[in-house]
C-alpha cells in the first residue's frame, strides 16, 4: 500500500520545515513538528500514545509529515515510513540560527548546536539531503517518486 508517514529528520535550521511545507501542499498532508503532539492530551504519555495511533492509522490522501529534531522522536515513526534526513555543516546551522536570533548566537545555544551536530549523519534513511544544496522543487519530486506518486 501507499506510505502515509514521512519523517523529515535533521538538526535545527537545516530546512526541514520549508521542505515539509512544500511537500504538504503537493500531497495534501498534515505537518506535525517535534513535540506538537503533546497538545493531543493533557497527559504527556497519553498524548504520545494517541500520536502513535494517529501515525499508525494515517491513510492515503491524509498523509502525515513528521518533522523531527530530536533523536528520541525517531521512535514514533512507524516501520514503513519514508525517512528523509537533511544534514548541514555546523557553520551553516550556526549562521542560520544566529539570523533567527537577530544576528546574535548566545554561548549556551552555540554549545547546544555543537553538541547535537552530526547526530543524524548516519541515521538510516530513504533519502539523504544536504541543506546547502537543497532544491525544494527537485527534492519534492524525488520524494513523490519515492512515495510512488
Amino acid at each position: 500500500g501507499f506510505i502515509m508517514v514521512i519523517g523529515i529528520i535533521g538538526e535545527s535550521c537545516t530546512g526541514k520545515s520549508t521542505l515539509a511545507k512544500a511537500l504538504a501542499s503537493r500531497i495534501n498532508a498534515e505537518v506535525i513538528s517535534g513535540k506538537d503532539y503533546i497538545r493531543m492530551s493533557k497527559n504527556e504519555s497519553e498524548a504520545a500514545s494517541l500520536f502513535r495511533q494517529k501515525l499508525a492509522t494515517a491513510v492515503h490522501g491524509n498523509s502525515i509529515i513528521y518533522v523531527i529534531t530530536e533523536k528520541d522522536q525517531l521512535a514514533f515513526l512507524p516501520d514503513q515510513s519514508v525517512r528523509i534526513v537533511i544534514t548541514a555543516d555546523l557553520e551553516t546551522i550556526q549562521e542560520r540560527f544566529a539570523q533567527r536570533m537577530h544576528g546574535n548566537l548566545p554561548a549556551p545555544v552555540k554549545m547546544m548546536l555543537e553538541r547535537k551536530h552530526g547526530c543524524f549523519d548516519h541515521e538510516p534513511c530513504d533519502l539523504h539531503l544536504k541543506s546547502e544544496t537543497l532544491d525544494i522543487d527537485q527534492e519534492c519530486n524525488q520524494i513523490l517518486s519515492l512515495l510512488g506518486q
